[in-house]
């Protein structure tokens, strides 16, 4: 008889995955309940007489090439010649005394970028009530993660009022239902308003349909949203405007809201923005509200669901309370937020990262402001990268699109700007950018030069392409940026002036002492630029720039160094201080992203790490934090990681978790579900580790839906901190390599239900060949397996 694995392992579902208050929100950036398509946000503070809905629109910036007082694309007004000067001058500097002052650099190489500009708040969607809602009770104000949907409910005289409230991505529209069990006992007015940095018109289009439009003052960028309203019984009226419901029995708002911007250097203006909002509202016009929240959650659903995440956690309480709370003396209430936190990180990233719109910002796709806390833009010295570290981990790889389609864009002007300012090819941008494709060369400092970030986020495409395996991804996207970014480096590097060895120079350990030739973070980032993009050029036949990476790489500085403490070098020279608590630990690159510091295969560097690491301290901002997760789950210390999540969550987590620098900060939400994920599985070494760096704080556990590199799936289930059984399903023909510290003999791999034979490489690996979409479940016998395993084995073994 045969038993498959499914019978072996039941399907998982999330269970409650709630974030609630008891409380409308007093602060936007506190208390919001967040919600997103990718290319509109909403955030409910659920205020029961006049609530006031916060919107964007992802693309709405001021500031590029069609403002009147701009620098275009951030070029500086030097000729090559001059630049070149600049740049030689500063070598000669730093090869004669070791280093400069940031200042000194930044005063000859950086440059007074103009009207930079900043992502904008689109504006508000304003509903008011009768003055009696004022004396409510029995009020929730929720968001479910796993529908992607808000909502407030609360009780008036006697009458349950509900709000709903979610962004669909394939209707791009805010819908918000109202509605209470009372027949009739609905009246609102509903209007839009906008910031005043801008032109605005209002008109009605229909007798349900209000249409705001304008300019921006700065640019002349269009902006349009539409709002539509539809009612169960009762009476609708214009008034100004707005609209005002009388005697409803529902009613069902639908906002729409676009601008003319379009991803294509060097213009940036595609169709207008009123052709477009009308177009979209247009193709829903059939749609009921039961079909709009259908269309929603088959769409969210098909996303968020595929990984589930347990812990032996609680009934989580309400969210400021659990917060505020954290780390509680129940380990189960710990659980209960821990694994809320996870999943909101995915949830997050689905909200703000959808194909068709703008990569996630430095605040996702939320803002309120008109000048966002450092434009909400996309800084490239870990920021942007670190946004989407969890997107293939956890199986999300349709939110991928717009940071390569972004990237693709960026490369022009970033071709441009190592053609005009180091005479070269390939391509180089600076610290940050926006979608106006500014090459990011700014005059602060501490943060103006990172010419490395077109290498590191090359490395992104490649890591993209050894989790899918898609050849054609490989060759027709991660190959030619890869390619490029190496070619700009391969004519820029210069030797090191003690060591000879190519080196970046100048060089900046970012926001972290001078400048000098060599830094840690540079090299190591550069060496993955280079080791990629062999391995590209191997599986495409690329013979000529094999042999030019080979000469180059013999050359090339790798960033390595062990100082005088034991601790890994930042810089070239020995100059770290064992005081020295600064929230970036950059020159572990090599550790996590990259995949060149290891306990297995380099012992001696894995050990410097950690001193590099306990001289710095458990301490900084909340993306600081989120990177060391990362570094201590590499470094295989669970009990370290957590320890640091236990700090993000304690102290750089507002009440409705978002991630606090502060200000909010988003990429500290998603560099900590990274790290999570580090912690219970990890794939950057040609094998797929299963539970690497699981702490003592979750002793049992179960989670399925994770993505392994090699195009794997992955469910994992642990009992007193060790496997009991995984579910491995490649999606391809492959070798699979597993690896668990809690691996014997008494291990069992099942397909169909089959013993498979595997190969023990040693006490903690085994490997076995599998077939593409086939499952197969491994068993470990460190407990006596459950009644219906041991008769569905004992069935499999006859």
């Amino acid at each position: 008889m045969l038993i498959s694995t499914s019978q072996i392992w039941a399907t998982e579902t999330n269970s409650s995955l709630k974030l609630f208050f008891q409380h409308p929100g007093d602060n936007w950036e506190n208390d919001s309940l967040p919600l997103g398509n990718g290319k509109i946000g909403a955030t409910i503070l659920g205020h029961v007489v006049k609530e006031s809905i916060q919107f964007n629109e992802k693309t709405l910036w001021t500031g590029g090439p069609h403002s009147s007082t701009g620098d275009g694309y951030g070029f500086p007004p030097y000729s090559t010649e001059d630049y070149l000067s600049r740049l030689t001058t500063i070598q000669q500097e730093i090869n004669i005394n070791g280093s400069m002052p940031p200042k000194q650099v930044a005063e000859v190489l950086g440059y007074d970028l103009k009207n930079y500009g900043s992502y904008q708040s689109f504006g508000y969607l304003h509903l008011s009530f009768d003055a009696t809602h004022a004396k409510y009770t029995e009020y929730t104000r929720q968001l479910d993660l796993n529908t992607a949907i808000a909502s407030v409910s609360y009780l008036v005289n006697d009458i349950r009022y509900l709000r709903e409230y979610f962004v669909s991505y394939p209707d791009n529209s805010l819908l918000v239902k109202i509605s209470a069990d009372k027949a009739g006992s609905i009246n609102l007015a509903a209007h839009i308003s906008v910031p005043k940095n801008r032109t605005s018109q209002t008109q009605f289009l229909h007798k349900n349909e209000l249409l705001t439009s304008g300019q921006l003052t700065d640019n002349k960028q269009q902006y349009a949203a539409i709002l539509k309203i539809t009612h169960e019984n009762g009476n609708v009226k214009q008034e100004d405007d707005r609209f005002v419901v009388a005697n409803a029995d529902s009613v069902v708002l639908q906002l729409s809201a676009v601008t003319n911007y379009e991803l294509r250097h060097p213009n940036y203006i595609g169709t207008d923005a009123i052709s477009r909002v009308k177009n979209n509202v247009n193709a829903s016009k059939d749609l009921s509200y039961a079909e709009f929240k259908q269309r929603h959650l088959s769409d969210y659903q098909t996303l968020f669901s595929r990984v589930s995440f347990e812990l032996n956690q609680a009934a989580p309480m309400a969210m400021d309370k659990m917060v505020n709370g954290y780390p509680f003396e129940d380990p189960k209430l710990n659980q209960s937020l821990e694994r809320i936190y996870y999943q909101y990180g995915r949830y997050l990233l689905i909200a703000s990262s959808r194909a068709g719109s703008l990569p996630a910002n430095l605040q996702g796709i939320w803002n309120q402001d008109i000048q966002a806390p450092w434009s909400a833009d996309y800084h490239l010295n870990i920021n942007l990268q670190m946004n989407y570290w969890l997107a293939d981990m956890t199986n999300l790889p349709e939110t991928l699109p717009p940071l390569f389609d972004y990237l693709d864009n960026l490369m022009i002007p970033g071709k441009q700007a190592a053609e005009q300012l180091f005479n070269s090819p390939g391509w180089v941008v600076f610290l940050n950018s926006n979608p106006w494709g500014s090459i990011g060369l700014i005059k602060w400092p501490t943060a103006f030069w990172q010419p490395e970030a077109a290498a590191w986020m090359a490395n992104q495409y490649f890591d993209h392409y050894l989790y899918t395996l898609d050849k054609t991804f490989l060759a027709d996207k991660a190959y030619p940026i890869l390619k490029s970014a190496s070619e700009f480096w391969i004519k820029n590097l210069v030797p090191h002036p003690k060591t000879k060895q190519l080196a970046v120079n100048p060089s900046y350990s970012p926001e972290n002492g001078n400048f000098s030739a060599g830094a840690a973070m540079s090299q190591q980032i550069i060496f993955d630029l280079f080791m990629k993009t062999f391995a590209s050029a191997e599986l495409l036949n690329d013979t000529e720039m094999l042999n030019i990476l080979s000469a180059a790489l013999e050359k090339l500085d790798m960033g390595l160094k062990i100082g005088s403490w034991g601790q890994l070098q930042e810089w070239a020279q020995d100059w770290d201080k064992e005081d020295n608590k600064h929230r970036h630990v950059s020159h572990l690159y090599a550790l996590h992203p990259g995949s060149y510091i290891s306990k297995n295969n380099t012992p001696e560097l894995a050990k410097a790490a950690v001193t590099s690491l306990n001289a710095r301290g458990d301490g900084g901002t909340g993306w600081s934090k989120a990177w060391k997760i990362n570094f201590w789950a590499r470094l295989f210390d669970g009990n370290r990681a957590y320890k640091l999540l236990q700090e993000q969550l304690h102290s750089s987590t507002l009440a409705n978790l978002w991630s606090s620098h502060p200000p909010f900060q988003i990429d500290g939400n998603f560099g900590a579900v990274s790290g999570m994920t580090e912690m219970l599985l990890q794939s950057h070494q040609n094998t797929i580790h299963l539970l690497p760096a699981l702490p003592q704080a979750w002793p049992n556990g179960k989670i399925q839906g994770l993505k392994a590199r090699g195009n794997v799936q992955v469910a994992m289930k642990w009992h007193n901190n060790a496997l009991q059984k995984a579910r491995i399903t490649p999606l391809q023909n492959s070798e699979i390599k597993l690896k668990n510290s809690h691996f014997t003999d008494a291990l069992r791999v099942l397909s169909n239900g089959k013993n498979i034979p595997f190969k023990i490489n040693n006490k903690h690996e085994v490997s076995f060949s599998t077939l593409a979409n086939q499952e197969y479940l491994v068993l470990v016998n460190q407990l006596s397996p459950t009644p219906k395993e041991s008769t569905l084995l004992k069935v499999t073994l006859k």
